[in-house]
């Protein structure tokens, strides 16, 4: 493959007519989509906020930002997918940044996790995975090398078994071994979702890279190939912005 890094919105040379794939920032990828015929898997925004609870060990809401803004105590902000702003717990709703009060945000209890995981899903099944933190702290290492991988692909199997017709054939998720209250593990055997994500625009850490590239190269590329089981989870444009990205072509 050619790959081309490019930090504007112009389009490098070479590109029309050829089969284009995308990893970067998704304001970047909605000023090219059209240009390149570029398609992009993205999971629904209330994906989380529609799983049983036993599956998020919290209370989800899907919001609009204003309302985010009527908390009264401690809550756990974050876009569903886009970094438009830092995903974080704030004291209150008024402590939330400027921005338009339209944005759908995601608000949740306040949780702590003991360890979180990075999964790159293809068909319903693992492609790739790896730990990329502990106790809130960057920490990657292959799920391989970690002492609870069969406890990961056990809650993901569940987790999928029941959600997973929700999520396009290519997507991550990241899932997490929750905390408790005194900073240990809960016995060990509370897992949850933590998010899911566009695998266009999710770091690898310490997953296999060409298992990698396989998830993304379905999660972005030209719309003639796309499904119709992946059509309803297209990207709309989302508006401008000034992100990095990186473009990719065969054929």
């Amino acid at each position: 493959m050619k790959v081309r890094a490019v930090p504007g919105p112009a389009l490098p040379e070479g590109l029309a007519g050829r089969s284009v794939h995308w990893y970067g920032g998704p304001y970047a990828a909605d000023r090219v989509a059209d240009r390149l015929g570029l398609a992009l898997l993205e999971p629904p925004d209330d994906w989380l906020t529609r799983l049983p609870h036993e599956f998020t060990g919290r209370r989800i809401e899907r919001m609009t930002l204003a309302g985010a803004r009527t908390a009264r105590g401690p809550v756990f902000v974050k876009p569903p997918s886009d970094k438009s702003f830092p995903a974080a717990v704030y004291a209150d709703g008024s402590r939330l940044p400027q921005g338009t009060d339209a944005t759908t945000v995601l608000v949740s209890d306040v949780v702590a996790f003991a360890a979180e995981y990075r999964l790159f899903l293809l068909d319903g099944r693992i492609a790739a995975a790896s730990r990329y933190a502990v106790h809130g702290r960057l920490d990657a290492a292959p799920l391989a090398d970690d002492p609870c991988e069969g406890d990961v692909r056990r809650f993901a199997r569940r987790l999928l078994d029941v959600a997973g017709a929700a999520l396009p054939s290519a997507v991550t998720v990241d899932v997490g071994l929750l905390a408790d209250d005194t900073g240990g593990t809960g016995g060990g055997t509370r897992w949850a979702a933590v998010e899911a994500n566009m695998a266009w625009f999710s770091h690898s850490y310490a997953c296999e890279p060409d298992a990698v590239l396989d998830v993304v190269l379905r999660a972005t590329g030209p719309r003639a190939r796309v499904t119709p089981r992946d059509r309803p989870f297209l990207r709309a444009p989302a508006g401008p912005s000034t992100d990095r990205w990186t473009a990719g072509s065969t054929g």
